[in-house]
């Protein structure tokens, strides 16, 4: 099969001045891109990266974090984006569970990382002698990503992604969202993170043009809408609805999203934003997307109408290739509009989790209903079906969604009883008066003399800022129910914003 590497040598050569990045450093056409992607090819051969080996690629997002994912799926082999904001200990254990075999990397980020992998660096010349791979398809059973999620053991388990539902993915996405040379995308997901693959990859596998800023100018809203203002961009893949919350306050005649033809959303409810009004931000197309991990990013899509109903949460119906079964307990069908567990099955099931086989055998079943040999994905979400197709009706676990990002309580409440004087950790979700999610964190232990300043700057060592509670409460005990478990409902149920 193609991968996007060959999609973009032939950009490169129908069109070898088309701008493929739009980057701080200037502009890199599609025959640059093309060239750096086919030197990174060669040195990763050189290197050993065959089908089923795991690279890791930890550097900033530009030219070189483009060239060498592509040139890893050209090798056949497998990447593991790493954000490299993020704690050390956290990135040496994605590696670890990841089964990473090299690290691509900067001489900077190689010193601060250590993470004990023979090294290719990206900032050193490559060599002249370097031979490319054998012009072979790729294997659509091979490995091609590796991605993080969180799980019920509260550690992260690497979801294992193959180079078919990638490709089927983003060729799906580029054509159902319309793009091609006139479009102008905006990369805004950290790498490290899934949605970033869609960021990147689906504008330059239709030829159009990334724009990739330093992360600053997309976190603050008025940094955002200067940014999209002045790289004229038209479209944006992976945007959370509470960041177009934060949008919908900036002032200005014409909006922050003025020639914005596409907002496509993810990562948690939309319906917060729509009942505040918030389609009125978005002059264009707003997409509501929906689908986890482990199906290969987005598995529905719901076009948002201008005037939608905020009492409900449509996420659509399924792409290409995919299908959606809401089931009950018993994995039989329920009625439509019944609210029943949803399962995905079809292009996009990952092989499973990196190194459980357990975890992977209870999330990954037989489709009942598939041909032979199919599968389905347990999401743990509940839904119904509705003339207009999927609605989300919330989880059957306790993962929540914190700006756009799976966390499930269990990994903030490890790394709590981690920390010196706490004996008991509850990590409860609430909502604000804005409707967005936030954690609070309820401890017991010996704790009058930390600070709440001392316990963040504790967990920052360990923990990334979407995991951080945003406040801690303190307690003699924690409430227990009949059965003498921690009564987190009540802590929930308790709560305040």
């Amino acid at each position: 099969m193609r991968t996007l590497a060959d999609d973009i040598a032939a950009h490169a050569a129908r069109h070898p001045d088309r701008v493929a990045l739009d980057t701080p450093e200037g502009d890199i056409t599609y025959r640059q891109l093309d060239t750096r992607i086919t030197e990174l090819t060669c040195l990763l051969h050189a290197h050993g990266a065959r089908q089923e080996t795991v690279c890791a690629v930890a550097v900033e997002h530009g030219l070189d974090a483009v060239a060498a994912m592509a040139a890893v799926l050209r090798c056949g082999a497998a990447f593991l984006t790493l954000d490299v904001g993020q704690p050390r200990d956290r990135l040496a254990a994605f590696v670890t569970s990841a089964g990473a075999r090299l690290l691509l990397t900067t001489s900077g980020h190689a010193a601060a990382l250590d993470l004990g992998l023979p090294t290719v660096l990206l900032d050193r010349p490559a060599p002249t002698d370097a031979q490319p791979p054998p012009a072979t398809p790729a294997d659509p059973r091979a490995l091609a990503y590796v991605s993080h999620t969180s799980g019920s053991t509260g550690e992260p388990s690497a979801v294992l992604v193959e180079h078919g539902a990638l490709d089927a993915y983003l060729r799906d996405t580029a054509d159902a969202f319309g793009l091609g040379p006139g479009t102008v995308a905006l990369q805004t997901a950290p790498l490290g993170y899934d949605a970033s693959l869609r960021d990147t990859f689906a504008p330059l596998l239709a030829g159009a043009t990334l724009v990739v800023v330093d992360r600053s100018q997309v976190l603050r809203p008025d940094a955002f809408a200067r940014t999209v203002r002045d790289h004229r961009v038209t479209a944006l893949l992976s945007v959370t609805p509470s960041f177009l919350t934060h949008l919908a306050g900036q002032p200005g005649p014409a909006g922050p999203l003025a020639g914005v033809a596409l907002v496509a959303s993810s990562g948690e409810s939309l319906r917060p934003f729509l009942a505040a009004g918030g389609r009125t931000l978005v002059p264009g197309r707003l997409v509501n997307q929906y689908g986890p991990t482990e199906c290969t990013m987005t598995t529905t899509r719901h076009d948002v109408p201008a005037d939608p109903d905020p009492s409900t949460d449509v996420v659509g119906t399924p792409r290409a290739g995919t299908v959606i079964r809401v089931l009950d307990a018993d994995l039989a069908p329920v009625p439509d509009g019944t609210v029943g567990e949803v399962y995905i099955g079809g292009a996009g099931v990952a092989r499973g989790y990196g190194g459980r086989p357990s975890r992977t055998a209870a999330c990954f079943l037989p489709d009942p209903y598939g041909p032979p040999g199919a599968r389905l994905y347990r999401t743990g979400d509940l839904g119904r079906w509705e003339e207009d197709g999927l609605h989300y009706a919330g989880r059957t676990d306790r993962q929540v969604k914190i700006r756009g990002h799976r966390v499930d309580p269990a990994e903030v409440e490890g790394a709590l009883l981690a920390l010196p004087g706490v004996t008991g950790a509850v990590i409860a979700p609430h909502t604000d008066d804005r409707g967005r999610v936030y954690l609070l964190a309820h401890l017991t232990g010996d704790l009058a003399t930390t600070t709440d300043a001392t316990l963040r700057t504790r967990l920052a060592r360990e923990l990334p800022p979407h995991l951080m509670p945003r406040r801690f409460e303190r307690h003699a005990v924690l409430p227990v129910n009949r059965a003498g478990k921690t009564d987190r409902r009540s802590l929930v149920a308790g709560g305040t914003s």
